[in-house]
C-alpha cells in the first residue's frame, strides 16, 4: 500500500469540504428562489383575489345606487287608474293628481288607494267595499287608483312576498292593463297569513292565469320570475312613506291602506263598514243636489271577476 503525503490528503480534505459548502449554498440559493416565488405567487393570486373583490363590490354599489328602470307604462305615478267597465284609464288622465278640493260635478269622484298584498287590514277593505267599488267605477260615477306598494316585506320570513305580489301586479299593469282590477281582487282573496313566507312566484303565476281575459301569459310569467319591476316598487315604496305621496297634500305616509277621496283622507274605523265608507266619498265628494250620486245602481252586469275562494295550492 502506497502512503499518500500528508500534505495531499489535507488538500483533498480541503477540496471536498468545498465542494460540499458550494453544495449546501447552491441548494439554499435555489430553496430561497423557490420560496419567493411561492411569496410571489401568492401575492399575485392574493392581489387578483382582491381585485376581483373590489370589482364586486364596486359592481353591487353601482347596481344599488342606479336608478330603477320605468315601471309599467300604465302607472306613470306608481299607481294605475281603473274607470268604466273596470278596464284601465290611459292617458292624461289616468295620471293626474286630484287636489284636495276637486269636487266639479263634471267630474268622476277620484277615490286613490295604497296597498300592500301582504296587508289584512287591505284586503278586509277590499272584501267589504269592493261591490260598493264596482258599482261607482262602472257606472262612471267614479275613478280608483291603485298603487301597490311593499311597505311589509320584512313580515314574511324573508321572502319579500309583499314585494313579489306588487311586482306581479306591476306585471298584469303592463301587459294586461285591463285584467288589473280583477287581479288586485284575486291578489287579496289569496292573501296568505302574514308572517309565514306567502305565495311563491309559481303560485302569484297561477293566481293571474285564472283571471278571465288575461293576456300574455307568458311576457307576465317571466316578468313575476325575473321581479322585473321589484326595484322599480321598492323604489316606489321608498318614495311614498318617504312622503311622497301622490294624490294629496299628505307630506306624511301614516300607512297601509291608505284610501283617498279626491284627496281627502278617509280615517276608517274598525271593522270596516261599507256604510262608514259610502258616507264619507259622499262627504268628500261634496255630495247635493249639483253633484252626481256616488251610489250609483249599473245598468249592465259588471266585468267578470275571479271568486274570492281563487285560492292557490302549493305545489
Amino acid at each position: 500500500m502506497t502512503n499518500r503525503p500528508e500534505g495531499d490528503a489535507r488538500a483533498e480534505r480541503n477540496q471536498r469540504r468545498a465542494a460540499a459548502r458550494e453544495r449546501a449554498q447552491r441548494a439554499r440559493t435555489q430553496q430561497k428562489r423557490r420560496q419567493r416565488g411561492v411569496r410571489i405567487g401568492l401575492q399575485v393570486g392574493l392581489g387578483v383575489v382582491l381585485i376581483a373583490a373590489a370589482t364586486v363590490v364596486t359592481l353591487v354599489l353601482i347596481d344599488s345606487t342606479k336608478p330603477a328602470g320605468p315601471g309599467p307604462s300604465s302607472m306613470s305615478r306608481g299607481g294605475i287608474t281603473i274607470g268604466q267597465d273596470l278596464k284601465a284609464v290611459s292617458g292624461a288622465s289616468a295620471s293626474s293628481s286630484p287636489s284636495a278640493s276637486a269636487t266639479d260635478s263634471a267630474e268622476p269622484v277620484r277615490i286613490t288607494m295604497y296597498v300592500d298584498y301582504n296587508c289584512p287590514e287591505c284586503a278586509a277593505f277590499e272584501k267589504t267595499n269592493r261591490t260598493y267599488l264596482e258599482g261607482l267605477v262602472d257606472s262612471g260615477a267614479a275613478t280608483v287608483d291603485i298603487h301597490p306598494v311593499a311597505t311589509l316585506s320584512n313580515r314574511s320570513q324573508g321572502t319579500k312576498y309583499s314585494l313579489r305580489a306588487a311586482n306581479a301586479a306591476a306585471c298584469v299593469a303592463e301587459s294586461s292593463p285591463d285584467s288589473f282590477w280583477a287581479v288586485n281582487r284575486a291578489l287579496f282573496a289569496a292573501q296568505p297569513e302574514q308572517g309565514t313566507a306567502g305565495l311563491t312566484d309559481a303560485q302569484l303565476q297561477r293566481i293571474v292565469h285564472r283571471v278571465d281575459g288575461i293576456r300574455d301569459t307568458g311576457t307576465i310569467d317571466s316578468c313575476i320570475t325575473d321581479q322585473r319591476y321589484g326595484k322599480w316598487v321598492d323604489e316606489r315604496t321608498s318614495a311614498v312613506t318617504g312622503g311622497d305621496v301622490p294624490g294629496t297634500t299628505l307630506n306624511e305616509f301614516p300607512g297601509v291602506p291608505l284610501v283617498l277621496v279626491n284627496g281627502q283622507r278617509y280615517e276608517y274605523s274598525q271593522p270596516f263598514t261599507n256604510e262608514e265608507f259610502r258616507t264619507f266619498v259622499i262627504t268628500a265628494a261634496g255630495a247635493g243636489d249639483e253633484t252626481p250620486t256616488p251610489t250609483p245602481t249599473p245598468t249592465r252586469t259588471p266585468t267578470p271577476t275571479p271568486s274570492a275562494s281563487a285560492s292557490p295550492s302549493a305545489s
